[in-house]
């Protein structure tokens, strides 16, 4: 995204929450940290003149989509969130979903097995009544505390991962179950694809509900609400 709005001429920011502490570098300058609650983000909104917002957050990062709306509302500025299509599960899953991530701890409630926990590094501790299971946790950033998990393995890689790689890390480890955010996309699809292929169970953690706002799943269609918008300043 960040590309496509550089080459069509346009000036942007790119706005990092701070969860990893390593980001890619863009070709938008970018700036890292939170806006300071709703009130905060129409004070930026106003004082850099921004005229298009393109919500581009994680589908988990619910807090940060409510709050970009609501600032967006106050301050009339248009507003665009470009989401990832959700995944659906097809015939030979095994998905039990839950609700949010206390589900999923409640769903861990069972004897021991083997765990690929896929839910990032911020959601470790929530699953900390459940050690009896020996977890593998694959993770952007190495942990900053260890893990509340007395039997556990941590594996710090970034993706896009393949199905087959995937496939081969479950077997190495003799994982038994899988639990993910449904996020959505190609770029976390291989763990899904892979249990599939090996018959595992999945915990599926549903998507928190949205505010109402305009959605989008490419690139091409938020150039177009753009360009539609009559955008010729900025994002």
């Amino acid at each position: 995204m960040a590309n496509a709005v550089a080459q069509a001429g346009m000036t942007g920011t790119v706005s990092f929450a701070g969860r990893v502490e390593r980001p890619k570098r863009q070709r938008l300058p970018q700036r890292i940290g939170g806006f300071g609650g709703v009130d905060g983000l129409v004070h930026h909104l106003r004082e850099h003149k921004i005229t298009h917002v393109i919500d581009a957050t994680h589908p988990f990062a619910a807090q940060m989509s409510h709050n970009a709306v609501a600032a967006c509302t106050a301050a009339d500025v248009p507003l665009i969130a470009w989401t990832r299509a959700p995944w659906a599960a097809q015939d030979a899953d095994q998905w039990t979903h839950v609700p949010d991530i206390a589900g999923a701890v409640t769903a861990l409630a069972q004897p021991a097995t083997r765990v690929m926990l896929a839910v990032g590094r911020m959601h470790l501790n929530a699953f900390a009544p459940n050690p009896q299971h020996t977890y593998l946790l694959r993770l952007v950033d190495p942990p900053r505390v260890p893990p509340p998990f007395p039997h556990h393995h941590v594996l710090v890689s970034r993706g896009p991962f393949t199905e087959a790689d995937d496939a081969a890390l479950m077997r190495a480890h003799d994982i038994s179950l899988v639990v993910s955010k449904n996020a959505g996309g190609t770029g976390a699809y291989a763990k899904i694809a892979a249990a599939r292929r090996l018959q595992l169970p999945v915990i599926m953690i549903d998507r928190p509900p949205m505010p109402p706002r305009t959605e989008a799943h490419s690139v091409a269609e938020v150039l177009a609400w753009i360009s539609h918008a009559g955008a010729d300043l900025g994002v």
